[in-house]
């Protein structure tokens, strides 16, 4: 609140200054980084117990102006999620940390109801690219693990996202939370624990 004080009292005195709805009318190209805090939830699996973990996320945006106070804000991300958890498979105990890669392709609506302030909310199709499983312990054996990293997964999820963009001239503070609507067990054969990915993500880019 207090940098939108700040930005609004600065806008207001610079004459030089670009003019609210002048901004809010621009097409914009952007970049940005940042990172995902992620878990799991409806979850279902013998003594599945997840936490949650920090990954990457970072890519592009086009914010597209429909008049002053609306506009779409397509993007193209690359976004890891994952968790960490316990519990027990076939019989065995295990300890694990997984990471997921995903495309995320996010389609927002943006409402701006002031130049420093775009609020956002849409689909998202994400595609799995990579999936990592690192077992710590346990007494899962190497055939068990094997079983388990190899299990059907589903590849195309889709998902709902929301947040807030604080513009601040050409920098741009992001603020997200997301989460699918698909489990990830794909054809329902899966014999590893059901579960659908959320996460909060947190970036800073550049606007163009």
């Amino acid at each position: 609140m207090v940098t939108l004080t700040v930005t609004s009292s600065y806008a207001q005195s610079e004459p030089s200054a670009m003019t609210t709805s002048s901004n809010r009318d621009k097409l914009f190209f952007g970049l940005k980084i940042g990172t995902n805090y992620s878990n799991v939830y409806d979850s279902q699996g013998q003594d599945f117990v997840a936490d949650a973990k920090f990954g990457l996320a970072g890519g592009g945006f086009v914010s597209i102006p429909i008049g002053t106070y609306f506009g779409i804000q397509p993007e193209v991300l690359f976004s890891q999620r994952g968790y960490k958890s316990t519990g027990s498979f076939l019989g065995s105990s295990y300890s694990m940390t997984r990471t997921t890669d995903y495309l995320d392709i996010p389609i927002l609506v943006a409402f701006k109801p002031i130049e420093s302030v775009s609020i956002l909310f849409g689909p998202q199709f994400s595609y799995l690219l990579k999936q990592k499983d690192d077992f710590t312990g346990g007494s899962i054996s190497a055939d068990q693990v094997q079983t388990y990293t190899n299990d059907n997964y589903r590849k195309n999820t889709f998902c709902l996202t929301g947040g807030v963009d604080l513009n601040v001239d050409h920098l741009v503070i992001g603020l997200r939370a997301g989460w699918d609507v698909n489990n990830n067990n794909g054809d329902g054969t899966s014999t590893t624990p059901r579960y659908k990915n959320m996460w909060y993500q947190a970036t800073v880019g550049y606007r163009f």
